[in-house]
């Protein structure tokens, strides 16, 4: 079978084609891709040929969350042949003044797998065979699988995304949006001791996954507006909000139900939105962003190697990725799908 790649032109021009072998370096190796996960940023640039001022200008591989296995590594890399890796995305530069500050996440000259914020873009990860830097290519205990492997990714920015919070021993938790990242957080919430956690959406479907992963409770706020009002009371009873929608009424209603001094960790995003800056400051909110990973991808990796995270449960279809644009399709519909992967194997 040929290797293949899926290469997005423009807005709904996904193309399934041939790729020529990837030509290795000397810090490279060569990995058979198995499993390769569609986030949400794939899914911008598939539906609205890109997000914000990134826009698609040229022909791009997409796919930044992928594992697979090793066929050819350099001498003195640690890898081997045959060994199931996860292909950490982010590359920075080591040099910059941010990089040099230990916040490659930062860095001025980044390169990300599958990015079009750079001229030429950042080709991705969504194709049969890559070349990719030995040191990003992290190993996982035999045993694992590609399909749990593929999930490092997400799962770095969710750690990531906890660091910045506070502890969540014996705190009551309101994560927004149950996507993949809001899933794995509820995940995440219940492996650090969290009283409490809820999570919020408009699809029942996703909720579902929700309480699979780890969620004490959901409300569908579409159907059930109401469903939150008893955290309403005495100023609020959130201590800890984990915002991963991205949309100003779920941000809003969020500010709402935090008490005092509460901290909202923005994971989400969506462009310029209101905020209701009164209630932030009356309350005295912790109101902090999040970006990406740096440290976490190994972490993660390790987590999910040694079994101490299971995320299956948001791993909701699996698609042969000769049929990727069936994959897209269905990664977009929040009422079947959570996680959608492509399986190169197929």
């Amino acid at each position: 079978m040929s290797d293949l790649a899926c290469r997005l032109y423009a807005a709904h021009d996904l193309r399934i084609e041939d790729l020529p072998d990837p030509e290795g370096a000397p810090e490279t190796a060569v990995v058979r891709v198995a499993r390769g996960g569609i986030c949400g940023s794939d899914l911008h640039y598939y539906h609205d040929g890109g997000f914000g001022p990134i826009r698609v200008q040229e022909p791009i591989i997409l796919g930044h969350e992928a594992a697979g296995i090793v066929e050819a590594a350099p001498e003195g890399s640690g890898l081997r042949v045959g060994q199931l890796v996860a292909l950490s995305p982010s590359r920075p530069c080591g040099e910059c003044e941010y990089c040099s500050a230990g916040l490659q996440r930062h860095c001025l000259n980044m390169r990300f797998n599958g990015s079009a914020m750079r001229m030429p873009h950042e080709q991705g990860m969504f194709r049969s065979r890559i070349a990719h830097p030995a040191a990003q290519c992290i190993p996982l205990p035999e045993g694992t699988s590609a399909e749990a492997a593929a999930g490092s990714e997400p799962l770095s920015v969710c750690l990531h995304a906890l660091n910045r919070a506070p502890d969540l021993e014996g705190q009551r938790v309101l994560i927004t949006g149950a996507g993949p990242i809001g899933v794995i957080c509820a995940a995440l919430a219940r492996l650090r001791g969290a009283a409490e956690i809820v999570v919020t959406d408009v699809q029942d479907f996703t909720l579902g996954i929700a309480r699979q992963m780890g969620a004490d409770r959901t409300v569908n706020v579409a159907t059930d507006p109401d469903g939150l009002a008893d955290y309403a009371t005495g100023k609020g009873r959130i201590d800890v909000v984990l915002e991963c929608s991205g949309n100003s009424h779920a941000i809003a209603q969020a500010i709402s139900l935090a008490r005092p001094q509460a901290t909202l960790v923005q994971i989400g995003v969506g462009g310029t939105l209101p905020l209701p800056l009164n209630l932030i400051v009356s309350k005295e909110l912790q109101f902090v962003g999040t970006h990406r990973f740096d440290a976490e991808f190994p972490q993660a990796v390790q987590m999910i190697g040694a079994g101490q995270i299971d995320l299956s449960p948001m791993v909701t279809q699996v698609v042969p990725a000769r049929e990727a644009v069936r994959a897209f399709d269905l990664a977009g519909d929040r009422a079947q799908a959570v996680k959608v992967q492509l399986d190169f194997a197929a």
